[in-house]
């Protein structure tokens, strides 16, 4: 892999990302065949691939294989990311409509949580997201369910 044209002492999360998708199509994967792979979802597995995660060096190690990277690309997915958003309002109309229902839903979201659980917060970092298809006689729907734990401010 050494020879690979893609390696780079300086690969960035942005290079290995741009290197994932390439594979990914000339492959033929979907995200789920990719992420078997690697033994992680394929939540999880997009998004430490795209660079907004930092990948355990056994699924790192096993992406590399499954797509052909450049050994080095297993480093830079180990890296810790650094999480920006880059736009205030997306502007892609699917991640557009998740924006806006938390917009809409957001304050309900809040208060629901903490009546249930407390003033405190989901947690984005013991986390956990699927995505599945619901057949529907109107039109399939998108089925997301996530999952984090309960953080509770402290009262200090």
């Amino acid at each position: 892999m050494k020879d690979s044209p893609f390696a780079d002492p300086m690969m960035t999360k942005d290079d290995v990302a741009a290197m994932v998708l390439v594979a990914k199509k000339k492959l033929g994967l979907s995200w789920a065949e990719i992420a078997e792979k690697t033994g992680k979802s394929a939540v999880f597995t997009h998004s430490a691939a795209m660079g907004l995660n930092s990948m355990p060096e056994d699924a790192a190690r096993n992406l590399v294989a499954a797509l052909g990277l450049p050994e080095d690309a297993v480093e830079v997915l180990m890296e810790y990311p650094t999480k920006i958003w880059e736009q205030a309002v997306p502007t892609d109309p699917c991640i557009y409509r998740l924006y806006e229902i938390v917009g809409v839903y957001g304050p309900t979201m809040k208060a629901i949580i903490q009546e249930e659980f407390g003033d405190g917060i989901m947690s984005a970092i013991d986390f956990d997201m699927a995505i599945t298809r619901v057949p529907n006689p109107k039109g399939d729907r998108v089925k997301v369910e996530m999952t984090g734990k309960f953080l509770k401010y402290n009262d200090w």
